[in-house]
């Protein structure tokens, strides 16, 4: 009997187990709300993301699989899937070419921030009488758990040769979904038509690379390579990042074989990483006994915790260095370098994240998909602060940034009392000392001023001193648009 029981107990289970998986096994992919006509290639794109989940468990699980972005890349069409839970929940992202081949992005939170906080938390038991600081703490996530020692010695040589590069973009630029300011720098190439691996890239300072995330791409020739993030860690206090390097140096690559996620290589200032080409080199200082004190929640941005340490370069920059950089920043306001923190409690200016049903915000975590569709940011231009952007994540079309008429009402001055604000939406436009720069070349003064082209229009109105509510009406002009529909959406910070 005992045995009778128990195999009717497992019956139970399978018949349960079949009524409620076996429909999704046999259940076609799937497409989301991206158009995409050639059924085929959907059908490829599909399959080819659902072997490329980084964890078996997510595999078994995902039996569904959408579409949820579509985007030509160098003439290649790449999509982003997403694999979706029987309860319809995104459990990972996967991003795929048309051809079959895919690119993931490096987990931070994975490769970096969880061996960290290991080896962090062993630290603190093998010396329980240290009290480690916050700085400290931080240096060690950010670097693995490599990094050694408190001194913040001066950067001494630049990251490429100043032919090389035609100029140096400041943090805290918008752009498609980069909604919230840019917490980067950008050395430009001096010819973006470059073949890769057209310029050396150079370690700033003697350091150890602690950590170096591949990213595999296509050329414009529909050729596969690898581009390359790496943190350089010079204490527990200081640190700066290279990302987009298109090839390593020798004797890097070969350190980057033999130890993968365990690499902590030593390089000397001006000794070659690497090499890029074609596009642009980010570039950032982080200080994490400085952290930035203008995010009135910096709790949203731990998904990225790097990001509230970013600090000025020119402050770590040997004397004669900052005088060369200097030579090619194009931002001639101060700080110099840009900023990225423009957060003022109760004011509109700053960043704010979609609110949730529950009234908490994801903040700058990645939801399952395009996270920055959830973000909009009302921010200081990062070339010429006395232009600002409106920065909108959930725009038509995509993730897109504007000017607004007559550069007014000032987000800074905007707070609950001011009630409904409507901003006329206009491209944005630049001068130089020849009339409308170029993008590209190095012409300092560089002035901003709001385009002619009309977009639409965006209604907002700071409903508290930390929720916000946004429409926009795309097309329309704000003199035809009255107040705000059901379409509204609520942000908070």
């Amino acid at each position: 009997m005992p045995h009778k029981k128990l195999y009717i107990v497992l019956g139970a289970i399978v018949c349960i187990f079949l009524a409620a998986f076996l429909p999704l096994l046999v259940m076609p992919s799937v497409k989301g709300g991206v158009d995409v006509s050639d059924s085929s290639v959907v059908y490829s794109v599909l399959q080819t993301a659902r072997t490329h989940f980084d964890n078996p468990f997510q595999r078994a699980l995902a039996f569904r699989y959408q579409i949820i972005h579509h985007e030509v890349v160098d003439q290649k069409d790449w999509y982003r899937a997403v694999g979706k839970t029987l309860f319809g929940v995104s459990i990972h992202t996967a991003d795929v070419f048309s051809d079959g081949s895919t690119f993931t992005f490096p987990s931070f939170e994975n490769d970096i921030v969880t061996p960290g906080n290991e080896i962090l938390n062993q630290v603190q038991d093998d010396n329980p009488d240290v009290e480690l600081t916050a700085a400290d703490r931080a240096g060690m996530t950010l670097s693995a758990g490599r990094c050694e020692g408190t001194d913040k010695p001066k950067l001494t040589h630049l990251p490429m040769d100043m032919e090389d590069f035609s100029m140096i973009i400041p943090y805290g630029m918008t752009a498609g979904g980069h909604v919230t300011p840019i917490d980067h720098q950008y050395f430009s190439p001096a010819d973006y038509n470059s073949p890769l691996d057209a310029y050396e890239v150079y370690a700033m300072a003697d350091s150890r690379i602690v950590a170096i995330g591949p990213r595999p791409r296509i050329d414009k020739d529909g050729n596969p390579f690898e581009e390359y993030r790496m943190i350089f860690s010079m204490s527990c206090r200081l640190l700066y990042y290279y990302d987009l390097v298109t090839s390593l140096a020798p004797d890097l690559k070969a350190a980057y074989e033999r130890d993968g996620n365990n690499i902590n290589f030593p390089v000397k200032a001006g000794q070659l990483i690497g090499y890029i080409g074609g596009q642009t080199l980010d570039f950032a200082v982080w200080d994490t006994e400085k952290p930035l004190t203008g995010y009135v929640v910096p709790e949203h941005y731990e998904s990225e915790g790097w990001k509230i340490y970013t600090a000025d370069p020119l402050d770590y920059y040997a004397d004669e260095l900052k005088e060369q950089a200097l030579s090619k920043y194009i931002r001639t306001a101060e700080p110099r370098s840009g900023r990225i923190d423009h957060d003022i409690d109760g004011k509109l200016i700053g960043n704010w994240f979609q609110q949730n049903t529950d009234g908490t915000t994801s903040g700058y975590s990645d939801t399952g998909g395009e996270y920055w569709t959830t973000h909009v940011s009302f921010s200081p231009d990062h070339i010429d602060p006395t232009g600002f952007i409106i920065s909108i994540g959930n725009w038509p079309g995509g993730a897109t940034q504007f000017s607004a008429k007559g550069n007014t009402p000032d987000p800074a001055t905007v707070g609950v009392e001011t009630g409904l604000v409507k901003y006329d939406l206009r491209g944005v436009n630049y001068r130089d000392s020849n009339g409308n720069w170029d993008r590209m070349s190095l012409k300092p003064p560089i002035t901003f001023e709001p385009g002619i082209e009309a977009y639409g229009c965006a209604l907002v109105q700071l409903t508290d001193s930390r929720e916000l509510k946004v429409e926009v009406f795309k097309g329309s002009n704000c003199s035809s648009v009255f107040g705000f529909t059901d379409a509204a959406v609520m942000y908070m910070r």
